[in-house]
């Protein structure tokens, strides 16, 4: 090994990170060793030497480390390339400090607090103590609180009956003991249909672990697990499914669906670390938010996107002087919102809580004053939706998720619920979105989440590809109880179950937040991942406001980071990778830490056809009314009918195309071909041509290449191509992509998705026949309730006349006697 190309780490494990006022930041305490890295070390043998040397677990770990002249940003080495990187940049030094911290979720913006992974300031924990002991409920019992005995009776007996009866019908028709299924397998469970027919409705009841209701018609080996990563079933469990108590506000950079989501998501946040704020602006755009507290520096800044899409927190001041609240005036945040989420968890811990006793219970832990009728109300509406929820998983969705594969054979439908109601998923790739995919789309799949404007409950995933005309054409959607790294991982082991066999590498784009930087190459292995560049964007904007540089700088260097994401070759790449340097090192050094192996067309491996961002899903938020955002059966039709709505109309568009490409395709071709009229061809061979213009390339049409990379990158052919086409003759259109043309187009539209005719009947649907599992809610009558009961068989002892006619039966009022 030579001594010249050797750096010396030095791990630091144990301590914490301190920030200075000018933003950097050093590390202190904990325990230091020294440890020889070289450009040839491998990840896995630092990992195991670290880990022999600190005694430490390290698969709960990520190691990171400081640029040279930059103590603001840390750097993550998650592969080999990111330690050969941090070797090349620090071997003047000769040496670097390496920090092994806590793994922590990756947002858009890479804060420094964030990426440390500890805390750099300790908040107050008022908010976090242990909840007393539930008092032993007695007395008379409530009318609703009867009903709540009745529904959980009825739903122990019937879930046991119902298993029986299910594990019955289906031994009986599959012949499949299914011990074994849930011994072996983890999610998806898909029992194997011998005669490749629709498999029917089923349900696995592993103890207290899992209920799971899966349903499908694609063949699988029942012995076999169909993924490895989760082996278990709590892998499926999210990391934080309780809304009250998990954290809510994680720093710049996090995302919302809209103002409200982020309005009720700070009112959580307050009353979890026990502080009041106040509002400094509350508009729809933005919204600026300072704690209470004298001269705290708590502050909080939030705002739409530049696409307007989702509600983004830009700045955040975490440090709190004040102390934390002292819970006088806490109910000025505790919204009604939040009040029910908060009741909706005690009633999956007991239904029988009542209301003085949860009154106490905020006081004691929030230190929020709530009157007893704000609680029984708050109640009431949690029983309701609690009811209905349990309602929906029975009732309503082992019946859709049938008709589904009933009306559309060949979808892949998929419903999980954890035994306490607390969060289900749902996942529905249609038949006609898999045929289209496999027979018609470039494989390029966008990974996003659609924003739900009014419920708060779930969250939509989606996977969408663009046609040959670059429109939106939705493959699979998932809603989950929470966007996390479980969730993104159960969404993409049931989409990579769910797509064609004979689909070959995918190219990923993403926002690479929420685990999907992980999550993707753990699913798909030979799969690229390609990051968003809208995100990148924003996070390099956020990069250049460390700087004192005018307006004018800065946008130039914004836009040479643009074109250096749609460089074709390394000379391009390099050039303005040099322009940004010229100005400042430490934003140079930044755009290379950012792996740009993953978003620049020069260094990606995979294809993506000209698509740079995750903007095309943006159409797809108005697809779903927000009338129809309260159940997962109403989502889920909504998109069903908008696809069919789409499909038809694309497929009666494209029966009147007379061209050999699409219309897209055909209006990108025509300014590739005047370009290629400036060009002079120079014929080398019988299918290599030198093309000059203002710079010399050369174009290969045997094996569809140009040294400009455009031809390789795009799928058609790009201007000094079409000359060398033009100079021998050759059709421009025989060597443009399948992907383009326009009886492709057709065939891929060949398939719609039929609508389920009876969805209006799905309130009254009886799950096995056996009525409806909970009674209806019994709403009482208007009025004072009577003090003495009413007895029929009571003689009647006085017998009253009308005034006016002296008749009986009616009084003066009601009287149409004639007089």
């Amino acid at each position: 090994m030579a001594e010249g190309n050797t750096l010396v780490a030095i791990c630091q494990y144990g301590g914490e990170f301190v920030t200075n006022s000018d933003g950097s930041m050093f590390y202190y305490g904990g325990e230091a060793h020294a440890v020889d890295v070289n450009r040839e070390t491998l990840l896995d043998d630092l990992k195991s030497e670290i880990t022999s040397v600190f005694g430490i677990d390290l698969s709960g770990m990520s190691m990171k480390y400081f640029l040279p002249n930059n103590r603001r940003t840390l750097i993550s080495i998650s592969s080999d390339k990111d330690l050969q990187r941090m070797v090349e940049f620090n071997l003047n030094v000769r040496n670097t400090e390496v920090y092994i911290v806590n793994k922590v979720d990756n947002r858009a913006t890479r804060s420094t607090v964030a990426d440390s992974g500890t805390s750099v300031i300790a908040v107050s924990d008022t908010g976090c103590g242990v909840r007393r002991k539930r008092v032993t409920n007695g007395g008379r019992m409530t009318r609703s609180r009867t009903r709540l005995d009745e529904a959980s009776n009825l739903l122990a007996s019937t879930n046991a009956a119902m298993n029986t009866v299910v594990e019955k019908e289906h031994i009986e028709d599959e012949k499949v003991d299914l011990r074994p299924i849930v011994a072996n397998m983890g999610p998806p469970a898909v029992v194997a249909a011998a005669n490749a027919v629709n498999v029917k409705d089923w349900r696995l009841t592993v103890g207290d672990q899992l209920d799971e209701t899966a349903t499908g018609n694609i063949q699988a080996e029942p012995s076999t697990p169909l993924f490895a990563s989760l082996t278990t079933l709590d892998d499926v469990r999210p990391v934080n499914s309780n809304p009250v108590f998990g954290t809510t506000i994680t720093g710049v950079g996090q995302e919302f669906d809209n103002v409200k989501d982020f309005r009720a998501q700070l009112c959580r946040y307050g009353l979890e670390k026990g502080f009041i704020y106040r509002f400094i602006k509350n508009e729809t755009s933005r919204v600026t938010a300072r704690c209470i507290g004298e001269n705290c520096p708590w502050r909080i800044y939030a705002s739409e996107s530049s696409r307007k899409q989702k509600f983004i927190i830009k700045k955040m001041n975490h440090l709190h002087t004040c102390g934390g609240g002292n819970g006088k005036d806490g109910n000025r945040r505790a919204s009604r919102q939040w009040l029910t989420g908060f009741i909706k968890e005690k009633l999956h811990e007991s239904l029988q809580c009542k209301p003085k006793e949860i009154v106490k219970e905020l006081y004691d832990i929030f230190g929020v004053n709530v009157s007893y009728s704000q609680v029984w109300r708050g109640r009431e509406v949690a029983q309701r939706e609690y009811i209905n929820t349990i309602k929906e998983t029975h009732n309503q969705l082992p019946w859709f998720c049938g008709r589904i594969l009933e009306t559309n054979p060949g979808s892949a439908v998929f419903h999980i619920t954890s035994p306490d109601y607390k969060f289900q998923r749902f996942f529905v790739a249609f038949n006609a979105s898999l045929h289209g995919f496999e027979h018609g789309c470039r494989p390029l799949l966008f990974l996003d989440r659609i924003s739900l404007r009014s419920n708060t409950q779930y969250k939509l995933l989606s996977a969408v590809a663009v046609d040959g005309d670059d429109a939106v054409f939705p493959v699979a959607f998932a809603l989950v109880e929470d966007e996390s790294y479980n969730s993104w991982l159960w969404f993409l082991e049931h989409l990579r179950y769910a797509l064609p066999t004979t689909t070959g590498s995918i190219t990923f784009v993403s926002n690479r937040q929420k685990g999907l930087e992980e999550a993707i190459p753990q699913v798909f292995v030979d799969c690229h991942h390609c990051y968003c560049l809208h995100h990148l964007m924003e996070e390099f904007k956020e990069e250049l406001k460390k700087g004192m540089w005018p307006q004018q700088v800065k946008d130039a260097m914004a836009n040479d980071f643009t074109r250096a994401a749609q460089a074709c070759t390394i000379d391009e790449f390099n050039s303005c990778i040099q322009n940004i340097r010229n100005i400042s090192t430490d934003v140079a050094d930044w755009v290379i830490a950012s792996k740009p192996e993953n978003w620049s067309d020069a260094l990606f491996k995979g294809s993506r056809y000209d698509h740079f961002a995750t903007n095309i899903m943006d159409s797809l938020n108005s697809w779903i009314p927000l009338k129809h955002e309260s159940t997962i059966v109403q989502i889920v039709n909504s998109i069903l009918c908008k696809l069919l709505e789409v499909m038809q109309l694309r497929k009666e568009v494209s029966s009147t195309w007379c061209s050999i490409l699409t219309p897209a395709t055909e209006q990108k071709l025509e300014k590739e071909i005047a370009n290629a009229r400036k060009l002079d061809v120079l014929c080398s061979s019988e299918s290599v041509f030198e093309v000059r213009g203002n710079m010399v390339h050369v174009v290969n049409t045997g094996s569809w290449e140009c040294t400009c990379r455009r031809w390789q990158v795009s799928g058609l052919p790009c201007m000094h191509a079409i000359a060398a086409l033009n100079k021998i003759g050759r059709s421009v259109y025989d060597y443009c992509s399948k992907y383009f043309r326009a009886d492709v187009y057709q065939m891929m539209y060949s398939v719609c998705v039929q609508p389920i005719p009876d969805i209006e009947t799905v309130d009254t649907i009886d799950f096995a026949g056996e009525g409806n599992l909970f009674p209806m809610p019994v709403r009482r009558p208007p009025g004072r309730p009577r003090r003495k009961r009413i007895n029929p068989n009571k003689p009647v002892t006085m017998q009253r006349l009308c005034s006016k006619c002296k008749e009986a039966g009616h009084n003066k009022a009601t009287c149409e006697a004639l007089l």
